[in-house]
C-alpha cells in the first residue's frame, strides 16, 4: 500500500535520508550534489523544510519510505515540482504518481494555474513518467547543471 504524507521541519530525519539516498542513487538527476549536503546540519534540513508555502512530501510503500518530492510556489499563478525521488524498490509501483497528485492538489489549493518541472536531460524515465501524467517540455531553458555542461529540461502542465 503506497502512503503519502505532507511533512514538516519536525521530520527532517526522514526527509534527510530520503534526500541523501537520491543524491547518492542518482547524482545525474539533481542539481544539487552529496557532497553540498551529507554533512548538513539539523538546522540547515529544518530550514530546507521551514521554506514559506513550500509543501513536502514523502511516500512509503508498505510503511518502509520510498519517495519524495516537494512543491514551491512560484509567480504567476505556477507552483514548481522539484526535489522527486522514487527508491530503486519503489520504481513501477505507483508512488511516482502518488507523489505528483499529491503535490498538483497542493498546486490547485494555493491556486496555482499551472505547475512546472525540471528534469535532466537524458533521465528518460523521469522523463516519461511526467510525459505520461500530462507535462509538456517546453523551450525554456532550465538550470546548468554542476558540470557546467547540461541543463535541465523544463515541462508544465496546466492544472485544471
Amino acid at each position: 500500500m503506497i502512503d503519502v504524507q505532507a511533512i514538516g521541519p519536525d521530520d527532517w530525519m526522514a526527509w534527510r535520508d530520503l534526500r541523501l539516498a537520491a543524491l547518492e542513487e542518482a547524482p545525474y538527476a539533481f542539481g544539487s550534489q552529496l557532497a553540498d549536503w551529507v554533512d548538513a546540519t539539523e538546522d540547515r534540513w529544518r530550514e530546507r523544510l521551514s521554506s514559506p508555502g513550500a509543501y513536502q512530501v514523502i511516500a512509503s510503500l508498505d510503511g518502509t519510505p520510498a519517495g519524495m518530492a516537494a512543491g514551491f510556489p512560484g509567480e504567476e499563478q505556477t507552483a514548481e515540482l522539484v526535489s522527486m525521488w522514487v527508491a530503486p524498490s519503489g520504481r513501477g509501483k505507483g508512488i511516482g504518481n502518488a507523489l505528483m497528485t499529491a503535490v498538483e492538489d497542493w498546486a490547485r489549493g494555493i491556486g496555482a494555474t499551472t505547475l512546472k518541472l525540471s528534469v535532466v536531460d537524458g533521465n528518460d524515465p523521469a522523463h516519461n513518467l511526467y510525459l505520461r501524467n500530462g507535462y509538456a517540455d517546453t523551450d525554456e531553458l532550465g538550470d546548468l547543471m554542476p558540470d557546467g555542461v547540461r541543463r535541465e529540461l523544463v515541462m508544465r502542465k496546466k492544472l485544471v
